[in-house]
């Protein structure tokens, strides 16, 4: 009996982070790859029902099908304010990040970072590829080890690149993509006795949509190469999921994919059926996204969830699952669903809350509403977002217009920062 004591006395100061302190390694901490699409909707991924895309991302179809699969992730419209609540866990309104002009100016001194407190927790920490809509450096949001593109536009082939801040020339042009890969796959070698967080922020699909290393000589068709960009986004995870089971890594890392706000310009069909609105929307078609989840022995295999999940949930979610602490003397925005990645009941949110700029809603099940007090029926979203006039008698839009609104006021994202209308969109395009 007193055996059975002892062992259950380690077991729980193992899982209380005893042995990290002692230089040992904790393995019930998963290692945390966070693969974050570019301009990547849910009309983009074939387990998601794209008529589009259907068989042709096998590979991260394969996640959701060996993983979880959650139906309502919500980001932000943007790439930077999306990337900004991934960061902090905390709403525009407190940050600042309303837009991606705004967002490049949140000073990391002042805000919380997940990869900071994974780091302070014993994590290696690293990143590769897109990064330019955040402040100053991923060294400076707490990233160990990181490759971007120095420039300002420009993602694809390249002859330049930023390593661990020093800036590295080519005499040959290459793929940015396949060197932010390389980087990802070196660095997961590198700490694969872990724990280790990567987030691998790649810069497909987004515009220009230029060619690929497999695109045919000759292409210029647009949509073929399009469907190009996509297939090259699959197999890179395809070629990362394959480098984590060659080093027996599978059953010890936590895969999460998702894309950081909805198709470009005009979003795609599901089962016939046309999402409503595309980046840099208030609509569906703007925010939601795929969230895949993939945790080979622990994350149920095959689940789809309709929990309302939204990108300030990274930070707490990643924080539980690296048994690390949570800053204090801050307000947090998001919700851990790990739990949910265990296959736990958890806590799912009740509701969701977006903003750009001076535009902003919270959402729930099925109701949605805005700041000017704009009620929508969700009930047949992706594809349609009804407006619920005021002189609705039907009391369950009553009901929701009372819900909503109370968390409205409790948020009350008018008395938080601002932004001027003078930022001007086209710093939004990127």
């Amino acid at each position: 009996m007193n055996r059975v004591l002892l062992v259950a006395g380690i077991c729980a100061w193992l899982c209380a982070g005893g042995a990290e302190g002692m230089g040992w390694p904790l393995r019930a901490r998963p290692n945390i790859v966070l693969i974050l699409a570019d301009d990547y909707g849910i009309d983009g991924v074939g387990c998601y029902g794209s008529d589009r895309f259907s068989g042709k991302t096998p590979h991260i179809d394969a996640l959701a099908a060996g993983g979880i699969r959650f139906e309502r992730c919500y980001s932000a419209p943007l790439c930077g304010p999306t990337r900004c609540l991934l960061t902090t866990g905390r709403y525009a309104f407190r940050t600042g990040a309303l837009c991606n002009r705004p967002t490049k100016r949140v000073p990391s001194a002042a805000e919380p970072s997940v990869a900071k407190v994974l780091k302070d927790a014993g994590y290696a920490t690293g990143m590769a590829g897109k990064w330019k809509q955040m402040s100053e450096s991923p060294a400076d949001w707490g990233y160990g080890e990181y490759l971007t593109d120095p420039k300002p536009g420009g993602y694809f082939w390249e002859k330049e690149y930023a390593r661990n801040g020093k800036k590295i020339e080519s005499e040959t042009e290459f793929y940015y993509p396949d060197l932010a890969h390389g980087f990802a796959l070196e660095f997961i070698r590198k700490h694969a006795r872990g724990p280790f967080f990567f987030y691998y922020s790649t810069h497909l699909v987004h515009g220009p949509i230029v060619r690929t290393p497999d695109t045919k000589q000759g292409t210029a068709d647009p949509v073929a190469l399009y469907d190009d960009n996509v297939a090259y986004l699959d197999k890179q995870v395809g070629g990362l999921v394959a480098e984590l089971d060659a080093l027996g890594l599978r059953e010890r890392t936590l895969i999460l994919f998702a894309g950081d706000n909805g198709t470009s310009r005009e979003s795609g069909t599901i089962r016939g059926r046309r999402v409503n609105g595309c980046k840099g929307t208030m609509l569906e078609g703007g925010v939601r996204v795929p969230l895949i989840a993939n945790w080979k022995g622990t994350a149920p295999a095959g689940w789809v969830l309709r929990d309302l999940v939204d990108f300030s949930d990274f930070f707490p979610t990643l924080a539980e699952l690296a048994g690390a602490r949570m800053p204090g003397g801050v307000v947090f925005d998001g919700r851990s669903f790990a739990p949910r990645l265990r296959g736990e009941a958890g806590d799912p949110r009740e509701w969701v809350f977006v903003q750009l700029r001076e535009n902003w809603y919270v959402r729930d099940d099925g109701w949605k509403l805005n700041q000017a007090g704009e009620l929508c029926d969700m009930s047949d979203s992706p594809f349609v977002e009804a407006p619920v006039g005021d002189e609705s008698r039907d009391p369950r839009a009553a009901v929701a217009r009372r819900r909503l609104g109370a968390v409205l006021a409790q948020l009350d994202p008018a008395g938080g920062k601002t932004v001027s209308r003078s930022e001007g969109t086209r710093d939004d395009e990127e």
